[in-house]
């Protein structure tokens, strides 16, 4: 594969989601009856455009944290399927919350679409890439032991890759392999299934009380056989006796509005939204402190509008002062313990009670996520600044990324029968023993002999360890754009290095990028601008085709 480098020629590394949106933009620019482009893709896991988060053969209960309503990525002209609506069969009511296995084969789907459009000419491999070099043809990849290439453009697109465990993980796997405990992880979750039909009456502590936690909590319920009927939860028997989730502050995420008629008392004006994009655009290039300001100014009037509107007494200085907190002390403004935090969600989501300010503040960034990227991430930001606003973006992640308020139910059924006990959910002192874990809070303890480790890894770069990945950062390609944040690159993509030069063709979207970008979680960010600009670049340094 050694041949003179075709200027029409790609790879790609990493073919879920973020893969198939970056591809489908790029099709879009192949003009009908052109020559297509040359891709290779190289992916171990095999179901190209779906990725572990959306396996088509994971469980039922693992759910989108948005409903079917707000699934909005719709296909390029050339595909068949049409929406994710259209195309599932049955599918359920603008208010439900699919199942990630649904939305995984129609990404399958529209990935056999985009192959079957004769835009690109699509090489699958299922080997990793182990090492890149810059040569003066292009790029080379290591495949197995063998090089391949030149390609005149390489994109990483590899969603979470492997990192090393945090302190207190990393001390519990050994612990885990020198006790009669049990270290589980909570994905692959039919994985975890197999593992949970030997957990009957066993103790099962969650590290983690945010959406996965909700995953785990199925799994370990409705998979062993019960049932949830008339808000009551009716065990089958093969549950665990007990389960403990467990977070620093030990409140569950805020659950998003219950319908379509609630949620739009959170709808911005388009004047408002306006003013926020204008906004955010001058933020992203702004010292932290005014982009704090630009923030505020168009956040404020806002949440004070829709408060009044829905009869809240909170006025606007009030509001000014929860953002002025927010900013400098996520978070530090509940101060209710969780079962209350749980309820308050529960009935904020639900229209009986009304918004708190956070949570209005919450569902308005929601509705703000596309004029967020739109205005952020083709911006050049100053790393103290990208550090302020992604932060921001961050906590607020408790209201604008929260679960169906069904979950929230059944984690309340839970509780109500005795099978989840939240005492131990506030940042548990731990004791290591023979059995397993002991959690501690001011007044009792218990013993866990099964603990399910449901936290995300950060993007943090120095826990990567992917050797592609560390062989980049090791040549300096690989450069976090800020301490506490992850790689830097330009809007179109293409990898800034530790020396501040762009490495031309070498691009990378996704996660791994938070702080050059923002919000770079959500799913319709796959489908989204960033893949656009980044075919675009293509393009323009493929230069004219014939």
């Amino acid at each position: 594969m050694n041949e003179q480098v075709n200027q029409s020629r790609l790879a790609i590394i990493g073919m879920g989601p973020r893969g198939l949106g970056a591809l489908e933009a790029l099709a879009m620019r192949v003009e009908d009856g052109a020559a297509p482009l040359k891709v290779d893709a190289f992916d171990p896991f095999p179901a190209f455009g779906a990725g572990p988060n959306f396996d088509p053969d994971e469980p039922a209960v693992c759910q989108l944290n948005i409903p079917m309503r707000d699934v909005e990525i719709r296909p390029p002209k050339f595909a068949r399927c049409g929406s994710f609506a259209e195309w599932l069969e049955d599918a359920p009511g603008p208010n439900a919350f699919p199942a990630r296995a649904d939305l995984g084969r129609y990404l399958e789907e529209r990935y056999a679409d985009l192959k079957a459009s004769r835009r690109l000419e699509i090489t699958l491999s299922s080997t990793k890439v182990s090492e890149l070099k810059q040569v003066d043809e292009g790029w080379m990849l290591r495949v197995a032991d063998e090089w391949v290439g030149p390609y005149a453009e390489v994109l990483l697109s590899p969603g979470q890759p492997d990192v090393e465990p945090d302190d207190q993980l990393a001390e519990w796997q050994q612990h885990a392999d020198a006790s009669h405990g049990t270290l589980a992880q909570s994905y692959p979750a039919k994985r975890l299934l197999s593992q949970a039909t030997a957990w009957s009456g066993r103790t099962v502590a969650i590290r983690g009380l945010a959406l996965s936690a909700f995953d785990v909590l199925r799994v370990l319920t409705t998979l062993q056989g019960g049932k949830f009927h008339q808000g009551k939860y009716l065990p089958s028997g093969n549950e665990p006796a007990c389960i403990l989730p467990f977070s620093l502050d030990g409140r569950p995420p805020f659950p998003k509005p219950e319908t379509e008629a609630i949620d739009a008392n959170f709808e911005p004006e388009h004047e408002e939204t306006w003013a926020f994009s204008d906004n955010i655009k001058n933020a992203a290039t702004a010292a932290p402190k005014r982009a704090q300001e630009f923030i505020t100014e168009a956040l404020l009037p806002v949440v004070a509008r829709i408060l009044r509107d829905v009869g809240g007494d909170a006025d606007t200085s009030d509001v000014a002062d929860w953002l002025e907190t927010e900013w400098s002390s996520p978070g530090s403004q509940e101060t209710g313990g969780s079962l209350e935090t749980l309820q308050a969600g529960i009935a904020m989501a639900e229209g009986k009670s009304l918004p708190s300010i956070g949570y209005v503040v919450g569902q308005v960034w929601r509705k703000w996520q596309d004029e967020l990227r739109s205005g952020y991430n083709p911006a050049e930001t100053p790393p103290e600044t990208a550090e302020k606003i992604v932060a921001f973006d961050e906590g607020l992640k408790r209201y604008s990324y929260g679960p169906p308020v069904s979950s929230s139910r059944e984690l309340a059924a839970l509780i109500d029968a005795g099978l989840v006990d939240l005492d131990y959910a506030a940042d548990p002192d731990f004791a290591l023993t023979n059995g397993g874990w002991t959690l501690k809070n001011d007044a009792s303890s218990i013993e866990a002999d099964v603990m399910i480790d449901a936290v995300l890894p950060s993007p943090n770069l120095s826990i990567l360890r992917p050797p592609l990945l560390v062989g980049l950062m090791e040549a300096g390609r690989l450069s976090p754009i800020a301490d506490s944040l992850a790689a830097h690159t330009a809007g179109n993509g293409q990898l800034i290095g530790k020396d501040g030069a762009q490495s031309r063709g070498l691009c990378l979207l996704g996660r791994l990028a938070l702080g050059s970008v923002v919000a770079a979680d959500s799913l319709h960010d796959c489908f989204g601008e960033a893949s656009h600009r980044w075919a675009e670049g293509v393009m323009e340094r493929l230069g004219p085709r014939t």
